[in-house]
Order: C-alpha cells, then sequence, then structure tokens
C-alpha cells in the first residue's frame, strides 16, 4: 500500500540506502514501475531527493532505515527545510512492540525532525497507510514546501489491511484577492524606482516567463535571491543580479534607494538580506511589497506594507492583466543591467597557473542554455554565482541552507529526472569529499555528470575566516588529499587532473565526450581564496586592524 500510494501521486523515482526495516517497502517496489537509486549514504539519498523535488515541484522520496540512517538523512531534511523543497522521508521503525525500551537503533523521530520537518508521523495501523501518505503529500507541496517523516514500523508493514489507494493529491492554491492587485497596481504604478527579488519554491517555467513579460513592461529592475539565480534570465535587459553572498554594491545602493521592493516567493534570509542589514527589522524603511505562498511567512520577519498570500505561479498569472499607466523608457533596468554586465563580464585576475575566471569563460561559451549547474558550499560557489549565466528555469540545484556536500548528489538527481540534458557538478575539496562516493552512484546509474572539483588543498571558506579573525593561526583547516582523478576512474567513470587554465577546455572535451560520469580535478592557488582577495592580503589586513 505504501508502494501503491507513491504510484498514485505520480512518484517516478525513489533515492534510498537499504535496511531491513523496511525490506517488506522494497520487495513492493520490486514489482512496481518505479526506479529506485541506490545511494552510498543516507545524506547523500535525502540530498538527491531534495534536487529531485527542486527541480520538479514534486516531493522527492527518500527511503532509509531506522537509528544511524535517520540521522545520517537528516542533513538532507535540513537542506529541505531551509529551501522549501518538498520532500517525504519514509523511515524502517522498529517493530511496535519494541518501542520504549530502547530496541536496537530505536530512535523517536518526532523528537528527532520535529524541529526541522513539516510534520512527523509514525503510522501503527496498516489501514491508515493512504490517509497518512497522502496527507504527507499534502502537507509537503502546500503553503511554503518542506519535508515530511512518516515512520514505518517493521512488523506493521508486514500485516494486510482491506484497502485502496486514494486519487493524487493536488495541492492547495493560493491566489491574490482582486482588492490586494489594485492595492499593488497602485503602488507600483505611484513608484519611481521600483526593485524586486525573486526567491523561493513553487514556481514553474510560464510563472518566470510571466514575470519576465511584466518587468519588461513596468521597466523594473530585477534580482533573484541567494542559489535561485534560474529565475530570471541573467542576458534578460531587466536582469539586476544576484541578491547573495558578493552582491553587487551598486545593485546594494539600488535596493537601499528604492522606493518599491517587491519580494515575490523569497523569505529573504539571513544570506540574501545581508545579514539582515538590506530592509529593516521589524519594519523596511522601504515600500515592500511581500508575496509568498505561506500566510505564516508574511510578517514573520518584515513588516510589509502590502502583504499578498499567494504562490508564485498564481501571482505570476495574476500580473496578466496589469498594464502601467504612462509610458516606460526602460532606463532602470538598462542602467541595472549594465552595472550587472560591468561587474560579471570580466573575472579579475588571481594568482596561480589555472585560474577559475579563465575556467567560467570556457564553460559560458561552451555550455546549452539548459545546462544543470549544481553546487554544494565553498567559496568555490562564488565563481559560479558571480559568472555564470543561468538562462533558464530549472538550469540550478543549490542549497540556500549552505550545506557541503550537495553539489554531486543534487547533480546525480538532475542527471536522472532530465537525462538529455548536461549536468555539472561544481565542488570544493573539502566539500566534495562529504559525499564523494555518491559518484560510484552516479556511475553504477549511468548518470554522466561532469564534476568540476576545485581543490586548495583545504577548507577555504573557513580559512579566509581565520586570517580575518585570527590571522596567521591555522587550526583545523589544511587537507591532505587524494588523487581525485584515480578515484573517479576506480569508481568507472572518467578522471583528469588540471593544472593550467589552458589545459581546462581539452579536459573537459575529453569528459564529456566520454559518456561517463566524469570527474575534473582543478588544482588552484590557495591564495586564489575569492575572486576579489587572496589569504595574505585578508591575513595584513587583519594584523593591521590588530
Amino acid at each position: 500500500m505504501v508502494v501503491d500510494m507513491l504510484a498514485a501521486n505520480g512518484v517516478e523515482r525513489v533515492f534510498c540506502v537499504p535496511g531491513e526495516s523496511y525490506l517488506a517497502v522494497l520487495d513492493a517496489l520490486h514489482d512496481a514501475d518505479i526506479k529506485l537509486t541506490l545511494a552510498r549514504q543516507e545524506g547523500g539519498a535525502s540530498m538527491m531527493a531534495d534536487a529531485w523535488g527542486k527541480l520538479t515541484g514534486k516531493p522527492g522520496i527518500c527511503m532509509v532505515t531506522r537509528g544511524p540512517g535517520a540521522t545520517n538523512a537528516a542533513s538532507g531534511i535540513h537542506v529541505a527545510a531551509q529551501d522549501s523543497t518538498p520532500l517525504i522521508l519514509f523511515i524502517g521503525q522498529v517493530g511496535r512492540d519494541f518501542r520504549e525500551r530502547e530496541a536496537f537503533q530505536e530512535v523517536d523521530y518526532k523528537q528527532l525532525f520535529g524541529g526541522i520537518a513539516k510534520w512527523v508521523a509514525e503510522i501503527d495501523d496498516p489501514a491508515r497507510v493512504p490517509e497518512y501518505v497522502a496527507r504527507a503529500f499534502a502537507i509537503a507541496q502546500s503553503g511554503r514546501p518542506g519535508p515530511v517523516v512518516l515512520a514505518l514500523p517493521e512488523d506493521m508493514l508486514r500485516e494486510s489491511a482491506d484497502v485502496t489507494a486514494t486519487p493524487a493529491v493536488v495541492p492547495a492554491e493560493t491566489h491574490p484577492g482582486p482588492a490586494a492587485m489594485a492595492d499593488f497596481a497602485r503602488r507600483l504604478n505611484a513608484a519611481q524606482s521600483p526593485v524586486a527579488i525573486l526567491g523561493g519554491s513553487r514556481w514553474t517555467a510560464d510563472a518566470v516567463a510571466r514575470f519576465q513579460a511584466f518587468a519588461e513592461r513596468f521597466d523594473i529592475p530585477t534580482g533573484v535571491a541567494f542559489r535561485r539565480q534560474m529565475l530570471f534570465d541573467h542576458l534578460h535587459p531587466n536582469y539586476a543580479g544576484d541578491v547573495g553572498i558578493g552582491l553587487n554594491p551598486d545593485l546594494r545602493k539600488r535596493i537601499d534607494g528604492s522606493d518599491l521592493v517587491i519580494m515575490l516567493g523569497t523569505r529573504l534570509s539571513e544570506i540574501a538580506s545581508q545579514g539582515y542589514e538590506l530592509l529593516d527589522i521589524p519594519v523596511p524603511a522601504q515600500n515592500v511589497v511581500h508575496i509568498h505562498p505561506d500566510a505564516d511567512e508574511l510578517g514573520k520577519v518584515y513588516q510589509p506594507a502590502l502583504a499578498i498570500n499567494a504562490s508564485p505561479e498564481a501571482f505570476c498569472a495574476a500580473l496578466e492583466g496589469l498594464q502601467p499607466e504612462k509610458p516606460q523608457t526602460g532606463d532602470r533596468a538598462a542602467a541595472a543591467h549594465a552595472s550587472y554586465r560591468q561587474w560579471t563580464d570580466t573575472p579579475p585576475e588571481v594568482p596561480g597557473a589555472l585560474k577559475m575566471g579563465g575556467v567560467m569563460q570556457h564553460l559560458q561559451s561552451v555550455l546549452p542554455d539548459d545546462a544543470i549547474i549544481a553546487n554544494g558550499a565553498g567559496n568555490y560557489a562564488t565563481w559560479v554565482h558571480r559568472f555564470h549565466r543561468f538562462r533558464s528555469f530549472g538550469s540550478q540545484v543549490a542549497p540556500t541552507s549552505g550545506s557541503m556536500g550537495y553539489g554531486l548528489p543534487g547533480a546525480v538527481a538532475a542527471k536522472l529526472c532530465h537525462p538529455e540534458r548536461m549536468v555539472l557538478a561544481f565542488a570544493g575539496d573539502g566539500c566534495f569529499q562529504m559525499t564523494g562516493l555518491e559518484f560510484a552512484t552516479a556511475v553504477q546509474d549511468g548518470a554522466a555528470i561532469i564534476v568540476i572539483l576545485v581543490d586548495n588543498s583545504m577548507y577555504g571558506t573557513i580559512r579566509m575566516h581565520q586570517e580575518m579573525h585570527y590571522p596567521g593561526r591555522v587550526s583545523g583547516t589544511a587537507l591532505h588529499n587524494p588523487d581525485f582523478a584515480a578515484l573517479a576512474e576506480a569508481c568507472g567513470g572518467h578522471g583528469e587532473r588540471v593544472e593550467r587554465t589552458e589545459d581546462f577546455a581539452a579536459a573537459f572535451e575529453r569528459a564529456a565526450a566520454s559518456g561517463r560520469p566524469a570527474l575534473l580535478h582543478l588544482v588552484i592557488d590557495p591564495e586564489a581564496i575569492t575572486p576579489t582577495s587572496t589569504l595574505s592580503a585578508m591575513r595584513a589586513k587583519a594584523l593591521e586592524k590588530a
């Protein structure tokens, strides 16, 4: 019945690490028309499920065993929570007659996941499986999407009940009312310097296209929140830039001086808000219109001048009828886009024989517009966020939660979801090693991704902060790394080591032509810690202040 409910809700793939606690479900999957991806560790499996949820808008499904399996999976559940991604985690549980004895691998999942999942429940009665699973699909997708956890006692899974699968769950939609749209139109037509910031989930390609057309009509410079860059074409004349780490100072000034900030879908949390300094809390100085599908997010941090409880898709559909009261020149958007291009067109020079600026420029020249870019966390990701041109919806898979280790499993799921598209995973040397054996998962499932592994032999972001706050006192950040290219080959993939910028293009061509999961091990100078500074410069500045 668990598997029947997955099939009824259109589930195409399950990500798992097997366990004896849910063997009955694995047996049911044997005869189902649902693909099964076997991850190497539960954290990788839950991150794959999160990436699937990001790309499809439907819950990614993850299955793990009790105890250690569940605690390992928690990393991906936290990503889904902070990223507003629909996901359902099924956990095999100890038998009902063993509970409350601290049986082998027993965990109270309501206690463990209660603070990060939208709903946590345990199914004690097999007759209620359809009810619980349907509710899980509804909660995971509705309002602000997020993760749901269902525990499945082992003995319950082996019992029978006279029930049938329920119809597919259709998540509740939230639409803007006429009065709210009329108010929004008045504020918009009165504004002299409007700015839009897009983010969150529950977007579609159609919603993105409609908002871009709306921004054109009203000459609105449009930015995207941290790691939500696929929500606006970067070469569109209204694109103003990424509102995340390393914010363009000119875009910051534009937002500071705006008389109408349209926040659509985004919570504008810590990173996008520049440490909660971009807008005043609780009442922003700017005239803020906040549109979000979950009413609980409206007024939670910022008290907007106008709050609209609507999903991005429904709100963008309502924008179709809005027309400006006076002709628009396009000057506002043109100035913002010109500033974005100036900030990103030419990567700065950095130390070392292999320069990430040259790597990004080559990738920009050869990647198709629908290529999917996945990444985890680390300073290497700054090169992607600032210098890659995201052109289409569904082309970015990245954790706003800042989770290391996400890029590789995220890319595996993306390639399985869209096998016809090129998929790249960016990872640092520390980031890769947290989930690196999911490369073997890619090989096993034939997911021909290309991993761009940026190696500076350290946890670079933490080392950067060390030099800024404890200059010259290096502790706990150096890494002695394996031969990553050899590791890729050992798994059955294609691997190469690249040490010079001029060698990257040919290596990338060979990786793409290999037809196998590929890894390019890029060795960079540790001094090249950001596009704009070096470790030595940061250390010297910190010592000067001291």
